[in-house]
C-alpha cells in the first residue's frame, strides 16, 4: 500500500530559505515544496474532574455532579479500555504483553485483572447487540455455518459460527451437534438456505434448504484421485465442478435452465460410470449381521454426491448461493490463531467473552465501521450507526465498577 499525502496535515512547519547563503540580489516568495512525515505519539492523558462545592449561609453543602461513569477517585477511561480490548480480543495479544505495553509506552499500570474486567464489561454491554445479530441471521436468505474445536482448560469444546456478509455470531459449547445448535437458537428458527460442509447435524433442520460447500468436495475428490489413480471419476468430477463454477461466474451468477440441465446430466453420467471404478463392497465379506459393510472413502463420496445432488449443484440455479462455504471458514479462522497463541481458554466464561466481542468486531468490519471507534462507543454506552440503529431504543447503562 502506497502512503499518500493528506490534504489537511495536523501540523505545518515552515522552512525558510537562508538567504545569507544565496547570491546577492532581490528575492520574493513564489510558493513552497511540501513533504509530509507520518508519525505518531503514544502518551498518557489524565483528566481531573473537580466538582465545585458550594455552601449556603446555613452551612449546607452542594456538590456539582460528576459526568456519567466517573465514580472513583482514580479510574480508567473509555478509550483506554477500548484500546486494551482491541489488543486483547482482536489482535490477540496476551495480557502480559498488554501490561508491558501500557507500562512502558504510557506509564499506566494495568493489572491482568483489570484487563479481564475490561473484556467482561464489553461482553455485558454487547448483550443487546448479540440479540439483534441473531435475529438478523435468522431472517437472512442465506446463512453460512461452521464449527471448530477449541481447548477449554484441557477439555475439548466447540466454537460454532453463523454468518452472512453483514453479520457474524460465534458461540462456544461443549457439544458439536444438534444440542449445541438448538441452544444457540438460530437454526431452529431459520427458514432460508443453509450453507455448510455436510455435518449430519445440520440436516436435522428440515424446515430450511441446504447447500453444500464445494471447496470441501474439490479437496475430497483431489484426495481420492491422489490416493487411487484408478478412481478416474473423481478427477472428472473435480474438473466438472470447476467448469460449472466458471460458467456460473461468466453468466453473472445464474445459469439458464437448459444449460443447468446439461451440466446436471454430465454430473449424473460421471457418477454412473463411477460405479465400475468404485463399486459397492462385497456383502459376502460381512462380519456380523448388523450395520452395513464398510465403504471406502471414494465410495462414501460417490454416494454423498449422488444422494445430495441438488444441494451440491444449488449454486447453478440460485444467484444467492455461493459455490463454497468460504465465508464461514474465513470468519472462524482467527479462532485457530487465538488457540495457537493462547493454547486454550481458561474458562467457559472467557470463551463466551471472546465469542461475543469477536462477533461484534467481525460484524463491524463487514459493515465498514472502524473497530477502534466501535469499541470506544461500546464503553460510552453506544453502538455504531449501522444496521444496529433500529433496535437502539435506549442507550446502554454504564456499569459501575
Amino acid at each position: 500500500m502506497t502512503l499518500e499525502r493528506v490534504k489537511n496535515p495536523d501540523k505545518v512547519e515552515v522552512i525558510k530559505v537562508d538567504r545569507r547563503k544565496l547570491p546577492r540580489g532581490e528575492y520574493k516568495e513564489v510558493g513552497y515544496e511540501a513533504h509530509q512525515v507520518f508519525d505518531m505519539k503514544i502518551s498518557r492523558e489524565v483528566t481531573e474532574y473537580r466538582a465545585e462545592i458550594v455552601e449556603d449561609t446555613n452551612g449546607n453543602r452542594f456538590v456539582a455532579p460528576f459526568p456519567v461513569g466517573v465514580t472513583k477517585a482514580a479510574q480508567y477511561g473509555a478509550d483506554l479500555k477500548a484500546h486494551a480490548v482491541y489488543m486483547s480480543q482482536y489482535q490477540l495479544i496476551p495480557y502480559k504483553r498488554i501490561q508491558e505495553y501500557f507500562e512502558e509506552q504510557m506509564a499506566i499500570p494495568v493489572s491482568e485483572g483489570s484487563l479481564y474486567n475490561f473484556n467482561q464489561e464489553a461482553y455485558e454491554y454487547l448483550e443487546t447487540f448479540e440479540g439483534k445479530s441473531k435475529a438478523e441471521l435468522v431472517k437472512s436468505d442465506v446463512l453460512h455455518v461452521d464449527e471448530t474445536s477449541i481447548n477449554k482448560n484441557g477439555d475439548r469444546y466447540w466454537l460454532h459460527s453463523a454468518s452472512t456478509s453483514l453479520w457474524t455470531h460465534f458461540f462456544p459449547h461443549e457439544k458439536r451437534g444438534t444440542e449445541a445448535m438448538d441452544s444457540i437458537g438460530i437454526l431452529p428458527q431459520f427458514r432460508g438456505t443453509l450453507c455448510h460442509d455436510h455435518l449430519k447435524s445440520y440436516y436435522t433442520y428440515t424446515h430450511c434448504t441446504h447447500a453444500l460447500c464445494n471447496a470441501h468436495h474439490l479437496r475430497e475428490l483431489e484426495g481420492v484421485w491422489e490416493e487411487d489413480k484408478k478412481q478416474q471419476w473423481a478427477k472428472e468430477m473435480k474438473a466438472l465442478l470447476e467448469e460449472i463454477n466458471r460458467a456460473v461466474k461468466d453468466a453473472g451468477g445464474l445459469l439458464e435452465s437448459s444449460e443447468s440441465e446439461k451440466y446436471r446430466q454430465r454430473y449424473r453420467s460421471i457418477l454412473q460410470n463411477a460405479e465400475a471404478e468404485s463399486p459397492l463392497p462385497d456383502e459376502t465379506n460381512r462380519k456380523g449381521k448388523r450395520g452395513r459393510v464398510r465403504r471406502t472413502k471414494a465410495r462414501n463420496l460417490l454416494e454423498r454426491l449422488r444422494e445430495y445432488e441438488d444441494d451440491v449443484l444449488r449454486f447453478m440455479d440460485n444467484k444467492n448461493i455461493p459455490f463454497t462455504n468460504n465465508l464461514a471458514e474465513n470468519d472462524i479462522r482467527m479462532t485457530k490463531v487465538q488457540q495457537k497463541i493462547s493454547g486454550c481458554f481458561r474458562s467457559l466464561d472467557g470463551a463466551k467473552i471472546f465469542c461475543r466481542i469477536r462477533s461484534y468486531l467481525s460484524t463491524c468490519r463487514k459493515q465498514e465501521v472502524n473497530l477502534s471507534q466501535a469499541l470506544q462507543m461500546v464503553f460510552r454506552g453506544e453502538l455504531p450507526d449501522i444496521q444496529l440503529s433500529a433496535f437502539l431504543v435506549q442507550p446502554f447503562q454504564i456499569c459501575k465498577r
